[in-house]
């Protein structure tokens, strides 16, 4: 295969940080080649540069053959590259096919030509099997779709080269599929295909050959088919990294939360979680496996205080804390990972420092006599925190914002976990991590369980629930259908029933084809 893009001797310096050091990456015609390393490792920083929206401190890009200076995306998207970003930059108020022409407007005089938009949309997204409603709302669409949309866009522009930055960090494993199954048909039509991720076994599934970053070096280049799991890691991390989690059987304790016949609604006034009885003890961790969208969202707010009952009651050590504020909650003894940290876990223009206090802001030892800030003491809860977590870099002053989405869940975890909580909420707690830093948070979630709390695991990602949890509960159209101990549970079975398959109907032998499928 041609090369369509080489990027030679890639340099890139922030304050303090090398995030690119000399880095060489080429792509071929027709390819999906993967770029994985660490949280901060400079894998976003090097394609955000061949998009145009950072200027290398040195090194030199080539697109089919000719040197190119990418100066701005403009440049980029002329150059036919497009660049799919983590965190979608859509107008959800507007149409899918108002977004996928927005810059590129069809005009009627001065008005957009809808119709024609409309029609250009459909062919489109019928000549690359993307399916989607031109004129549904983007506001009203499911993130997999809204992530069709993105590349639609890009598409639109006439992109031969497109960039994902972490595409599957916030899609269902059925959107992931699907967003293969497309990726797949692109690089048969010729597209090249750059997949950033930190998943390896995404890697390993999708991609013709990987690249590995590590602190702003390229490690090396390998074909996919001549490397596995465990040598990706090792080369990612610099290091053996244990991919199953190490633990003792749970020695449960008394029960911590009760939930009895709880109902939640949406801010639609929709029933998500609609009765459901359970609880978690002391010394263990219950995984809810659930697709989502089945109301895991809603009962974690609802515990955590972000989100008002509909019935039912919440007790934390027989104490009724139904509806009680979430700062109340908090003081109770009340540990909170959210599945957002940018809507939830953050204050983004806060230092670092800063955000490793929320919520502990007004307490002891970080004020002086009720009233004054005891800079001191955040400083040095700061830096026992960046150290013990491995935040990257280590600058206490620094704003959340400008670290990467890995480092920026380590502030939240961090934060969270050295509370030493009774309760301990973990919701998507690895969602966009890498894989050192996944080791690193699964061995804590077992050290907070073995010292005592209860651990409820919310997570898309099955081979977490599975590893992590002695008991499974999951969660279909609102209900807890089943709860199970882990070692009850197959991946077979939990799939059947995430899908809304009934217990007695898979121990009956009665399962689908389609659920017996890997």
């Amino acid at each position: 295969m041609d090369k369509v893009l080489e990027m030679r001797a890639i340099t890139k310096q922030f304050p303090r940080v090398l995030a690119n050091d000399q880095v060489d990456f080429d792509l071929k015609h027709g390819e999906i080649h993967a770029l994985v390393g660490e949280n901060g490792s400079g894998k976003s920083t090097l394609m955000n540069i061949l998009y145009g929206l950072y200027q290398s401190d040195g090194g030199e890009i080539f697109v089919r053959g000719k040197q190119v200076q990418v100066t701005e995306p403009r440049v980029a998207i002329d150059l036919k590259i497009g660049m799919v970003f983590q965190h979608f930059m859509l107008v959800e108020p507007l149409t899918v096919a108002e977004n996928i022409v927005l810059g590129s407007e069809l005009r009627k005089g001065p008005f957009l030509d809808s119709k024609r938009a409309i029609q250009e949309v459909e062919e489109l997204s019928r000549q690359y099997g993307l399916k989607i409603d031109p004129q549904a709302k983007v506001a009203d669409l499911s993130v997999g779709l809204q992530q069709r949309v993105e590349i639609l866009k890009a598409l639109y522009r006439g992109a031969e080269i497109l960039i994902l930055d972490e595409p599957t960090a916030v899609l269902t494993p059925q959107e992931v599929e699907d967003l293969f199954k497309v990726l797949r048909t692109l690089r048969a039509r010729g597209t090249s295909i750059v997949f950033i991720t930190h998943k390896i076994k995404e890697v390993l599934t999708l991609s013709d050959r990987v690249s590995v970053l590590r602190r702003g070096k390229k490690v090396g280049t390998k074909a996919t088919s001549e490397t596995n799991e465990q040598d990706l890691a090792e080369m990612m991390v610099g290091r053996v990294v244990l991919l199953n989690v190490n633990k003792e059987p749970a020695r449960p304790g008394p029960e911590v939360l009760k939930i009895d016949k709880l109902s939640v609604k949406d801010q639609f006034g929709q029933v998500k979680v609609n009765e459901v009885d359970l609880s978690v003890r002391s010394g263990e961790v219950l995984g809810i496996a659930g697709v989502e969208g089945n109301g895991q969202s809603e009962l974690v707010e609802a515990i955590a205080g972000l989100r008002k009952t509909a019935g039912g009651k919440i007790f934390l050590s027989d104490q009724d804390i139904t509806d009680w504020s979430p700062l109340k909650i908090r003081e109770a003894g009340f540990g909170y990972v959210p599945e957002d940290r940018h809507r939830r876990g953050l204050v983004l223009d806060y230092s670092v420092a800063d955000n490793l206090i929320l919520g502990l802001h007004g307490k002891n030892p970080f004020v002086k006599h009720s009233l004054w800030r005891d800079d001191r003491a955040i400083s040095e809860n700061a830096e026992h925190v960046i150290e013990q977590y491995d935040i990257r870099p280590p600058v206490a002053s620094q704003h959340a914002r400008s670290l990467s989405g890995g480092n920026q869940q380590k502030i939240v975890v961090g934060r969270e976990f050295t509370r030493d909580p009774r309760l301990l909420i973990c919701a998507q707690p690895t969602r966009g991590v890498d894989v050192g830093a996944i080791e690193f948070i699964h061995q804590q979630v077992i050290t907070q369980r073995d010292h005592g709390a209860a651990v409820l695991l919310v997570s898309a990602e099955l081979d977490e629930i599975l590893s992590l949890s002695d008991r499974i509960a999951v969660m279909y159209d609102g209900q807890i259908v089943s709860v199970m101990s882990v070692d009850e549970v197959t991946e077979h079975k939990l799939g059947f029933l995430m899908l809304g398959g009934r217990l007695e109907d898979y121990e009956a032998g009665e399962v689908t084809s389609h659920a017996k499928e890997d």
